[in-house]
């Protein structure tokens, strides 16, 4: 009996609201799957778009590589196709409202009391946002290139209006505010720089230090494995210090970005290896301690038994 009352309520529940339900789905409904179907097709076109005309806009600089003319190409069309689908969104959500009947001047309206609300207290966000301009349109850095913010360091992986997400070698994704960075340090834009300091014995023959430093990177130069990826032969540059344990020498080369690091380590793995071979000392540091002679304690003197 309970279930037959049930089904007798859902079907008077039914025939009211389906005078009113049909015709909806038949009008403001359809308008509803076109706007969204609108809004999805036109997000489509709209990022095919932003990247044809980003990839012709960009010019390339000056000694610019092919890759580094990608990354900014990338992070340009990263940006604006986030910024527009933030915008389509909007507007679709909107018109979208509109057709359930719901008023939208006064949601536009409100939107703007509260945004300039928020404009006396954003100031921070309004000038992070100006920051990220500025980045952008100087083109500081790319999505992918190797920074330095004063303390924090790392790949860059996203680029917004707002901040960069960096992550570094120990994987640590790191958040910045484009207002709260002062400098910026570009480690792998154009070229990057083999700097390496090696220190040597004082009794090295350095003629012959130089000669098989230069013969070491010329052989990493003209390795199949490492050659297209080194733009200037890593070579002996001049006696930099005179150290308290050694001579320090200081090697220069240049590599294609981003990959001084790995080829710095194998130049280090191969100095050793050629060192080694060569007699050539790579010295520790010394500690000589000298220790004060100690006065032994004068004996005791017996005196003779009296008999």
């Amino acid at each position: 009996m309970n279930t037959d009352l049930l089904l007798q309520k859902v079907e008077q529940y039914a025939e009211k609201y389906a005078d009113k339900i049909i015709p909806w789905l038949m009008t403001n409904g359809l308008k509803v799957l076109f706007i969204a179907i609108g809004a999805f097709f036109i997000h489509k076109i709209l990022i095919r778009f932003i990247a044809k005309a980003v990839r012709i806009a960009v010019r390339p600089e000056k000694h610019q590589s092919k890759e580094s003319e990608e990354k900014r190409e990338n992070t340009l069309i990263q940006i604006f196709s986030t910024t527009s689908k933030i915008v389509i969104i909007l507007v679709s959500s909107l018109m979208i409202l509109s057709e359930f009947g719901i008023e939208i001047a006064p949601i536009i309206a409100a939107a703007g009391i509260v945004g300039l609300a928020f404009g006396f207290g954003g100031q921070y966000l309004i000038r992070d946002i100006i920051s990220g301009l500025f980045i952008i349109l100087e083109n500081q850095y790319r999505i992918g290139d190797l920074v330095k913010f004063d303390t924090l360091g790392g790949e860059v992986e996203l680029i917004t209006l707002r901040k960069t997400t960096l992550r570094d070698i120990d994987g640590t994704v790191h958040h910045i505010p484009h207002g709260e960075i002062k400098t910026v340090s570009n480690l792998s834009k154009d070229y990057a720089r083999i700097n390496l300091n090696v220190g040597v014995g004082y009794s090295t023959d350095l003629e012959h230090l130089i000669e098989v430093i230069n013969r070491t990177g010329n052989e990493l130069a003209n390795d199949p494995t490492w050659k297209h990826l080194i733009l200037k032969t890593p070579q002996f540059l001049r006696v930099n210090d005179f150290a308290d344990s050694a001579i320090m020498v200081k090697i220069l080369g240049e590599t294609v970005p981003s990959r001084q690091f790995e080829i710095t380590g194998e130049l280090r793995k191969r100095l050793k290896i050629a060192f080694d071979k060569e007699g050539i000392e790579i010295p520790f540091p010394q500690i000589v301690m000298h220790q004060a002679p100690t006065n032994s304690p004068p004996k005791s003197i017996q005196e003779p038994e009296n008999n």
